[in-house]
C-alpha cells in the first residue's frame, strides 16, 4: 500500500469514530425519550460471552490509534479502560479522532514493509500492509459494528445512514 492510501484508510477510521460521537446523542435521546439513564446501555451486549457496549467502543478506539502508532511509530497516549458514561467514553473518542486527524501521508513512508508484533502473537510478525488489512481494520469495523448492533438491539434509532454517515459524491 502507498501511503497516501494508507492515509485515507486512517481517514475512513475517523469519519467512523465521528459517527460512533453522534450514536451517542442517539442513545442519549432513547434514554430520555423512554425514562432511562442511558448509561445503563453501556453494559449491554449481544451474547453473555461478548464484551459489553463500553469494552466495544474502548476496543474500536484503541485498535485505530494503535495501528496509527504501529505503523507510524507515533507515540500515542496510554488510556484507561475506566469510562463508565457515555460523555467519558465520547471524551476518549475525540482525543483518537486528534491523533487520527494529525495524520499526513509523510508519517507512512515505509509503514508497508514495517515489521508489527503484539505480546499475543507469540513472536510472530506481520508486514505493515498485512497487519492493516488483515487484523487493524476488520478489528476496528468488527467492534464499531458490535457498537452499532448492541445499540439498535436496544431500541436506539440508528439506521444504515447513520452507520455510514455522509459520502463523498460528486456531480456527473
Amino acid at each position: 500500500m502507498d501511503p497516501a492510501s494508507t492515509l485515507a484508510l486512517f481517514r475512513q477510521m475517523k469519519k467512523q469514530l465521528g459517527q460512533l460521537d453522534a450514536w451517542f446523542d442517539a442513545a442519549k435521546a432513547a434514554g430520555t425519550a423512554k425514562s432511562f439513564d442511558p448509561n445503563v446501555l453501556l453494559q449491554a451486549r449481544l451474547a453473555p460471552d461478548q464484551f459489553p457496549l463500553a469494552r466495544q467502543i474502548q476496543i474500536a478506539c484503541d485498535t485505530a490509534k494503535l495501528a496509527a502508532s504501529r505503523l507510524t511509530g507515533i507515540e500515542v497516549p496510554s488510556q484507561p479502560d475506566t469510562e463508565t458514561t457515555f460523555d467519558e467514553l465520547r471524551t476518549r473518542v475525540h482525543s483518537v479522532v486528534a491523533i487520527l486527524g494529525g495524520l499526513e501521508v509523510a508519517h507512512f513512508e515505509g509503514a508497508a514493509d514495517r515489521s508489527i508484533t503484539q505480546p499475543r502473537w507469540e513472536g510472530k510478525t506481520l508486514s505493515g500492509a498485512d497487519y492493516l488489512v488483515e487484523h487493524a481494520l476488520p478489528n476496528f469495523y468488527f467492534h464499531l459494528a458490535h457498537v452499532y448492533a448492541i445499540l439498535r438491539h436496544n431500541g436506539v434509532g440508528l439506521g444504515k445512514r447513520d452507520y455510514l454517515g455522509a459520502l463523498s459524491f460528486r456531480a456527473p
